[in-house]
């Protein structure tokens, strides 16, 4: 599993900071792959191979493959085992439960020895505290990436409540920073919220930040960069549908591939404006 320094390597190495959400729906996946025994598996294998050089993480969305029961984990675990090991590979599960409950979460998703799996990271959600998110640290190197500030329309209602000491989700961001160093905790901040970044940045200036959005949701690469980006970086940008599903054809791995690499060709300029590389 990456540590931070080694990822932080991998982004000067591929002069990026991609990451690559594979939130596969078997019902968008071209139709000619539906002939193999796993079809998700063979999408999301043929997206590895176009995409690898281009990016340092992978994120899997554990909804797509919940969904389909059995056969999903079984194309979960697979994929899984197919990441390349010098990515931080993520399960996008955004799980919030609390004991033994989370205990089994963790193991679900970190100990492979019980579950065939195991994830570098897991997306969390921070709302019932504490005692819901450190029994994933005490798996020694995993990542928790715990909610921040979201994209969607709904983030209003509880992230930007206002606190004594600012709006809420600057309050969480101030309090889960104390449960881990910034090599092991990081924070999901939606890319449409760019300009939040530098209330962020006070509470957090060294942490990664897991940022989607950028693409099809309409998040602009250069805004977050602009008010997020720092020394090492500190940005995994997400894209999701903007790169896997570039094409319905034949040919959506390669289309994959030019979607990636246009945007990693923007990552590189970014990166090379703020002395990273």
């Amino acid at each position: 599993m990456p540590s931070r320094q080694q990822l932080i390597q991998q982004i000067k190495i591929k002069k990026s900071f991609l990451c690559v959400g594979l939130d596969t729906d078997i019902q968008k996946i071209p139709s000619f792959l539906l002939d193999h025994e796993d079809p998700v598996y063979e999408f999301n294998r043929q997206i590895i191979d176009a995409t690898r050089d281009l990016c340092v993480s992978y994120k899997p969305n554990s909804a797509f493959y919940e969904s389909r029961g059995v056969k999903g984990l079984q194309s979960l675990a697979k994929t899984w085992q197919y990441l390349p090991q010098e990515c931080l590979n993520i399960i996008d599960a955004k799980r919030g439960d609390l004991g033994n409950t989370t205990d089994m979460y963790a193991k679900a998703f970190f100990d492979e020895a019980s579950s065939g799996l195991s994830f570098d990271a897991i997306t969390v959600a921070p709302y019932m505290g504490a005692d819901s998110v450190t029994p994933y640290l005490s798996y020694d190197g995993k990542w928790v990436i715990l909610l921040g500030l979201t994209s969607n329309s709904g983030s209003k209602d509880f992230q930007y409540l206002v606190t004594k000491g600012g709006y809420l989700y600057e309050e969480v961001v101030k309090k889960a920073a104390t449960w881990a160093g910034d090599d092991r905790m990081m924070f999901v901040v939606g890319a449409t919220k760019s300009t939040e970044f530098t209330n962020i940045r006070k509470y957090a200036p060294n942490h990664f930040l897991l940022v989607p959005g950028v693409g099809a949701q309409g998040g602009s690469l250069a805004d977050v960069c602009q008010y997020g980006i720092t020394k090492d970086c500190g940005l995994i940008v997400n894209a999701s549908r903007s790169i896997i599903y570039a094409s319905n054809g034949r040919d959506f791995a390669e289309a994959a591939r030019a979607e990636a690499q246009s945007l990693q060709q923007q990552m590189q300029l970014e990166l090379e404006k703020a002395g990273v590389i």
